[in-house]
C-alpha cells in the first residue's frame, strides 16, 4: 500500500460526498466542494491509494494567521492505518507554508485520542454557540 498526499488536489466532487456520509454516517448528498473549498478554504489534502480517495482534509483559514482543520475523513476500510495523522501533518505543513501561526480543531470526545495523540494537538479552552 503506498499513499499519496496532494495539497489543493483534484477530486469528484461525488467521491468527496460519498467519503464524507461514510465517515460522518449521514446519507450522500449532492454538495459541490470543489467550488467550496476553492472559495472559503486555505486548501485541501487528497489521500490517493494507486488513484482511489482514501482521505481528505480541508483547511479553511481567516486570511491571516489562524487556519482550521475540518472534515477529516479516511474510508472506513483504511482507517487507523496512519492516513488520517498523514493528512493532517500535511495540512499543517501547508498552513505553516502559507504564513499560518495557528491550526485550530474541534472534534467529538471519542476522537481525543486521534487528534491529541496521533497528530499533536494540545488541549485548549475554547467555546462554541450551536446555531
Amino acid at each position: 500500500m503506498t499513499i499519496t498526499y496532494e495539497w489543493r488536489g483534484d477530486f469528484d466532487n461525488a467521491t468527496v460526498n460519498v467519503l464524507h456520509a461514510e465517515g460522518f454516517d449521514h446519507p450522500t448528498q449532492d454538495f459541490d466542494w470543489l467550488t467550496r473549498v476553492q472559495h472559503h478554504s486555505l486548501g485541501w489534502v487528497c489521500a490517493r491509494d494507486d488513484g482511489d480517495l482514501v482521505g481528505f482534509v480541508n483547511v479553511a483559514w481567516d486570511g491571516g494567521v489562524h487556519a482550521f482543520i475540518l472534515d477529516t475523513v479516511v474510508t472506513g476500510s483504511r482507517r487507523r492505518s496512519g492516513i488520517g495523522a498523514a493528512l493532517i501533518t500535511e495540512a499543517a505543513r501547508q498552513a505553516r507554508k502559507a504564513g499560518c501561526a495557528w491550526l485550530h480543531t474541534d472534534f467529538e470526545d471519542n476522537l481525543r485520542p486521534f487528534y491529541f495523540d496521533a497528530c499533536g494537538f494540545e488541549p485548549t479552552t475554547a467555546g462554541l454557540i450551536p446555531l
